[in-house]
């Protein structure tokens, strides 16, 4: 019988942003202490100069990953990590620690104003909704301005194309046309942009967690039903247009379209707690932290090293 799993790899690039030598693992799940405890003891004999363990990610912290540590009441949904509630005590009895703590957050969908042309042109941009047809070009440019937006977090490495057309891979069957938004400047170039989906957790349960061509087919055909939640994948801002507000107006419009297509609520993924500047974007439109999340991090003894 299977107690347990894990995955190992590295990554040149977070060893770069923050100054160590890890080894990442991700993946990860274990039916109790013995069992985690077999599976950490398993990736320490793995490290050839790593000088610890982080994880759990997949396959980098600015990807997915992490352990839920508060919130289990609520359940999880899409793009997010969730456990059982014994699962931090058994690392942190480990002698992990926690780092990069973080929450997703949900607000339930009220009627919002649009913004106005007048507060568009006030700002110096204007909106575009995405389309599935554009897709094609709109990634590349998502890319930039995504990387651009984040490389000042200390956990954030920049996401490579392979990376990003791995991420959106499907993106344009599943997009509600409504919920992608960008705003570009006098010049055409994209500012700032969000990105929520609707919210498939359903119909990933009933198909115990299968995507494949089949499900994707039906899923393609059933969409219409998956309209109550939605989730926000990302969001934006070129650090040069920081602070003027366009991510607020841009939220707005996200939440008209939401109330438009008759949306509920708008789950948000993890907002890290040393970013408070989203988390104030949340609580603009009555949004509340849902489930508390961490990565953790654990020295690898020097013999071992």
């Amino acid at each position: 019988m299977v107690v347990g799993r894990t995955t190992a790899h590295r990554d040149a690039r977070l060893d770069a942003k923050l100054g160590t030598r890890a080894l990442l693992f991700g993946a990860t799940e274990f039916a109790d202490a013995t069992a985690a405890g077999a599976l950490f003891a398993a990736l320490e004999a793995r490290a050839t100069g790593e000088r610890e363990l982080i994880g759990p990610v997949s396959l980098l912290p600015n990807q997915t990953g992490g352990v839920v540590t508060s919130g289990w009441a609520e359940r999880g949904f899409v793009d997010s990590p969730w456990n059982p509630a014994h699962v931090p005590g058994v690392y942190e009895a480990a002698g992990f620690r926690r780092w990069h703590e973080a929450d997703t957050w949900v607000a339930d969908v009220r009627p919002v104003d649009a913004p106005t042309a007048a507060e568009w042109a006030a700002v110096g941009v204007r909106p575009e909704h995405g389309s599935r047809r554009a897709m094609g070009r709109l990634v590349p440019e998502l890319l930039d301005l995504l990387n651009a937006s984040f490389a000042a977090l200390p956990y954030y490495t920049p996401i490579t194309p392979a990376e990003m057309r791995a991420a959106t891979d499907g993106l344009a069957w599943l997009l509600d046309e409504r919920l992608l938004l960008l705003a570009r400047d006098e010049d055409g170039a994209a500012v700032a942009f969000v990105l929520a989906v609707p919210d498939i957790t359903r119909f990933l349960q009933a198909t115990g967690g299968r995507l494949g061509p089949v499900e994707q087919l039906r899923l393609l055909a059933t969409r219409g039903r998956y309209r109550e939640d939605a989730v926000l994948v990302i969001q934006g801002t070129r650090p040069d247009r920081q602070g003027e507000g366009i991510l607020t107006l841009l939220s707005r419009e996200l939440h008209a379209g939401l109330h438009a297509g008759g949306y509920r609520r708008l789950r948000m993924t993890s907002v890290g707690r040393d970013n408070p500047a989203s988390a104030r974007q949340s609580e603009r439109f009555g949004g509340r932290p849902l489930h508390g999340l961490t990565f953790y991090r654990r020295p690898v003894p020097q013999e071992r090293a």
